[in-house]
């Protein structure tokens, strides 16, 4: 009996000590973790992710802490730049925001974070192809955080903006195929290949312009939505069979640039009557 009491207050003992030690590592942990947010506030990333590392060590269930790892190597990441060490800062970063949604795939700030990485890292791409394709999972992860936050209105924007991104390059490499310039009167003249691009672009031009609708819904003004539904109008006018659907189209976009450039006046003026404390001068009789 003697023995087995003893055997129950060692191992309680034990118990009580690896509480004590897992609590420790969890104060170091956090200890860790407040001298890496110092440290990426003073934009000293490679010394923040030294000391988020320790802390996720230290913690391997330390959420904020896995989450200021990811955001520490991707503040390093500099976008279009093809060298190894860059490549890798992309890759760790990659990996890290993926941890952190496996364990919450709610978490927006990895879901933005890593929809913001492919589009970064699609700039860096030799080949228009391979462009594509990251811009593609940009995309992805772009409806993702729609899913998750339906008011983003910058994520409905950079949709519009790949959507530009994805089809204005096989418009331009026809036009100059067929020896049409950027500015002459669309749309494009072979009707073979016209239709040939129209399947390619023509259903990414369309949720392009949704996206923006969508922005514009958000925020009635937001001058960069209108310039680029402006831009995709334009794609979409080259795509079309009949020259009256194509002015048509070439009309919205103008009416887009000028709503977009009247929206910029009215911000002007109001920045001008705050700077005069609010007082605007009456008009001359």
């Amino acid at each position: 009996m003697k023995r087995k009491i003893a055997l129950i207050l060692l191992t309680v003992s034990l118990l009580g000590i690896s509480l004590m030690s897992a609590g420790c590592q969890k104060l170091r942990a956090r200890d860790e973790l407040n001298k890496g947010v110092q440290a990426y506030k003073n934009a000293k990333y490679a010394d923040a992710v030294e000391h988020f590392k320790e802390a996720v060590a230290l913690d391997p269930e330390f959420p904020t802490a896995r989450l200021y790892l990811a955001m520490s190597y991707f503040s390093q990441y500099i976008p279009g730049a093809a060298s190894e060490d860059n490549v890798k800062l992309a890759r760790n970063a990659e990996a890290e925001f993926m941890t952190v949604l496996n364990a919450n795939p709610a978490d927006e700030v990895a879901v933005e974070s890593l929809a913001s990485l492919y589009y970064n890292e699609a700039q860096s791409e030799a080949s228009l192809d391979a462009k594509i394709e990251k811009l593609s999972k940009a995309t992805e992860w772009y409806e993702k955080l729609i899913a998750l936050n339906p008011n983003k209105k910058e994520a409905y924007y950079t949709m519009g903006v790949i959507a530009w991104a994805k089809t204005y390059p096989r418009r331009m490499a026809l036009r100059n195929e067929l020896g049409m310039k950027p500015d002459a009167p669309g749309p494009i003249k072979d009707a073979k290949k016209r239709e040939e691009l129209r399947e390619k672009n023509l259903a990414t031009v369309e949720k392009g312009i949704a996206s923006l609708d969508k922005a514009i819904a958000l925020d009635a003004e937001y001058d960069d939505a209108m310039a680029y539904i402006n831009l995709l109008y334009r794609e979409r006018a080259d795509l079309q069979d009949e020259t009256a659907a194509y002015e048509k189209d070439i009309q919205d976009a103008d009416t887009w640039v000028e709503k977009s450039v009247n929206i910029k006046k009215i911000r002007a003026a109001r920045e001008a009557e705050k700077g005069a404390g609010g007082i605007v001068n009456a008009p001359a009789q």
